[in-house]
């Protein structure tokens, strides 16, 4: 009879959902609402204790979701799936697994193999149904539509600073942000760094200095330092010496006037 028992707790524990718990936080600072990773594993690590899911993997990631196939973890997930590794993806919300058309296929995709058979996030369990399998889909579709119209809105308020005269994002080295709250946007000179930057082209225009020469001086010879407190990079240093902001010609985006 013990025998007998024991079988039949294997057999169950077998037939459990075996689940990858996935957590993501996006590198873009504008997706502060969305709880860190370890937040999220713990989160879903109680989940997953008050239901008796079966974890037997956690991975997570720092990428954004807005671009398909740029997550490397994410990928690694739909191939130990196809692989049968695991057949439950155990995640905070929908929007951590898709904001993009082509990953939310793939994962659409796989429901329809069967494979996963379940994904189950904080409020929700999407499985191989008609019904559910339309949910996932609506729920990633608006996370795609609000990055989409977040793209658009940043770009209207940006022309709507040029259109006042104002630098629309920060400026270059050598100029700094207003701290007045009535001059918000506003590029001032800044006074720590302006003197050093005309020096730089002074060099470059009048001495014939090049670009290493310069680049050496500026961190050997008088450490200079960003507002940020960074040295400058080469490339950087080049691109200060070819900018039009500093001979007054207001062009933003540099070159572009599709944005």
């Amino acid at each position: 009879m013990q025998k007998t028992e024991q079988m039949q707790s294997i057999s169950h524990t077998d037939m459990r959902v075996r689940y990858c718990l996935y957590a993501r936080k996006s590198t873009e600072s504008s997706e502060k609402q969305v709880l860190s990773i370890d937040s999220q594993i713990n989160e879903m690590t109680q989940v997953a204790k008050r239901q008796n899911l079966n974890i037997v993997c956690i991975k997570n990631e720092s990428y954004s979701a807005k671009d398909s196939g740029k997550r490397p973890v994410f990928a690694e997930i739909v191939r130990e799936i196809k692989e049968e590794k695991y057949d439950g993806i155990l995640t905070w919300a929908p929007d951590r697994l898709s904001r993009n058309a082509g990953d939310l296929g793939t994962l659409v995709d796989l429901m329809d193999q069967k494979k996963p058979v379940h994904i189950q996030t904080y409020g929700q369990t999407f499985s191989n149904s008609p019904n559910e399998k339309f949910l996932l889909m609506i729920l990633c579709s608006q996370a795609k539509l609000e990055n989409d119209n977040k793209s658009i809105n940043v770009k209207r308020g940006m022309r709507a600073r040029c259109e006042m005269g104002l630098w629309p994002c920060r400026p270059p080295t050598g100029y700094t942000k207003s701290k007045l709250k009535d001059q918000r946007c506003v590029s001032v000179v800044d006074d720590e760094r302006a003197v050093i930057i005309k020096e730089m082209f002074e060099k470059v225009g009048l001495q014939g200095w090049s670009g290493r020469k310069v680049y050496n001086w500026l961190k050997d010879d008088i450490n200079f330092k960003t507002e940020y407190n960074k040295h400058l990079s080469l490339g950087n240093l080049y691109r200060i010496l070819q900018n039009h902001f500093y001979y007054g010609r207001f062009e933003y985006p540099k070159d572009s006037g599709n944005w």
